[in-house]
């Protein structure tokens, strides 16, 4: 191209003022040409021609709009289970075991007998105390004879008036040796009945501490067996006075409501097992302590479950899910959302009306399943960045999409082909 321009140009002579000038106006236009050349080359260094980069494209994030829910507010306690009713069996008299009647472990009705004791010596005290039953009541009818002739003797003057009172007196006497021979054959007979120990209450038995042959004593401090009652059963578990304060706060204060119990309005309560599978029958609080443990800071609480199966024991560790109230308005964010700093502070990513990113510090409260309850912090209508928070900055500009959690789109494909192959 620089050939081309100075071949157009006039020849010259090599001499004279005219040279110089045409030399340099000849410099200057193979100059022009060089740099058109060069630009038409790139010579802007992009790659594009000299034209202004593209703007980068703004990340897409997937956000989650917040929306007012009906959540029950929920405590869940440490706590074991204590059986409903339980009743140590000793004997009340003396004497040696005969047989067994239970079998140990098995349950037993109130009333039945578990222990038979040698009765021997208590039938022939109760035959004693029936003979003497038979004697005072013969005394008092010679006595009652000799009283009513006495009183006829006495109109007619046959026998004194000493006479006459004295045999009344006998009488009476005689009345009151029936009624303690009386009392006697009583107490011969619940002796008697001593010898079978039976259950006072319907239960499930424990292992039996003596056998046939063995000696025992009235109220010895050694329980033969125990019988338990086990459906239904108590749970007591034991709660922060702190967060017992602050639940009356919040339903002083109206932002929960009380949540609907069962009768009598006592709150409803279900148990994690100890393997953290739920139980699935439901019970309800039925008592509260009103003092404060000084050295825990805690509050004794006894729930009433009921166990038809059988699956709870008395001392078993549980989890308790007391139903405390229920918040009409609940704000709930996904915990993945939620960063903590290390003194414990939480703070999540907002989506302002704008797309831009923004960091606000809340107050988290109880965790519901994988979501935390936000107490203050974010209102109703505001989008919380869930995914791609790692690719954003505070102040950046960015693409929100709607989040939909992992199991959501698995269980609507699921729907969807079922519907499809109905």
């Amino acid at each position: 191209m620089t050939t081309a321009i100075r071949d157009r140009l006039p020849p010259l002579s090599a001499t004279g003022p005219a040279y110089v000038t045409a030399t340099a106006v000849r410099r200057a236009a193979v100059a022009l040409a060089m740099a058109a050349v060069l630009a038409g080359c790139g010579g802007g260094g992009n790659g594009n021609g000299g034209a202004k980069p593209a703007a980068q494209a703004a990340p897409e994030v997937g956000v989650l709009t917040l929306q007012p829910e009906r959540q029950v507010v929920t405590n869940e306690l440490p706590g074991r289970t204590s059986a409903w009713l339980a009743a140590e069996i000793r004997p009340q008299v003396g004497g040696i075991v005969q047989k067994r009647l239970f079998t140990e472990g098995a349950q037993v009705q109130a009333g039945q007998v578990l222990y038979q004791l040698d009765a021997a010596s208590f039938e022939v005290a109760l035959s004693a105390a029936r003979a003497q039953l038979e004697r005072a009541r013969a005394n008092l009818g010679t006595a009652q004879t000799n009283a009513r002739r006495n009183a006829e003797l006495v109109k007619i003057d046959a026998i004194s008036r000493q006479a006459y009172d004295d045999s009344q007196a006998a009488v009476t006497q005689a009345q009151s040796d029936v009624a303690v021979a009386q009392a006697a054959v009583q107490a011969a007979q619940i002796n008697l009945g001593y010898t079978r120990i039976k259950s006072p209450i319907a239960g499930r038995t424990s292992t039996s501490t003596v056998t046939p042959g063995a000696l025992v004593t009235a109220n010895q401090a050694a329980a033969l067996t125990t019988v338990t009652q086990i459906d239904p059963l108590y749970v007591d578990v034991t709660q922060s006075s702190t967060e017992l304060l602050r639940l009356k706060n919040d339903l002083a204060s109206g932002r929960i409501q009380r949540a609907e119990g069962g009768k009598n309005g006592e709150a409803r309560v279900t148990l994690l097992l100890d393997d953290g599978s739920p139980y699935p029958h439901a019970g309800r609080l039925q008592f509260s302590g009103v003092q404060v443990n000084p050295g825990t800071g805690a509050i004794l609480l006894r729930a009433v479950v009921p166990n038809p199966d059988g699956v709870l024991m008395p001392g078993m560790y549980v989890r308790a899910v007391l139903e405390a109230g229920v918040n009409e308005q609940a704000l709930l964010a996904p915990q993945q959302s939620v960063r903590r700093d290390p003194a414990g502070n939480a703070s999540v990513l907002v989506v302002t009306p704008e797309d831009k990113v923004e960091t606000r510090r809340i107050v988290t409260g109880a965790a519901v399943g994988s979501r935390w309850e936000v107490l203050s912090g974010l209102a109703a209508g505001e989008r919380v960045l869930v995914d791609g928070a790692q690719r954003v900055r505070p102040g950046d500009s960015v693409k929100p999409v709607p989040w939909v959690p992992r199991a959501a789109p698995a269980s609507a494909a699921a729907a969807s082909a079922a519907s499809t192959a109905g």
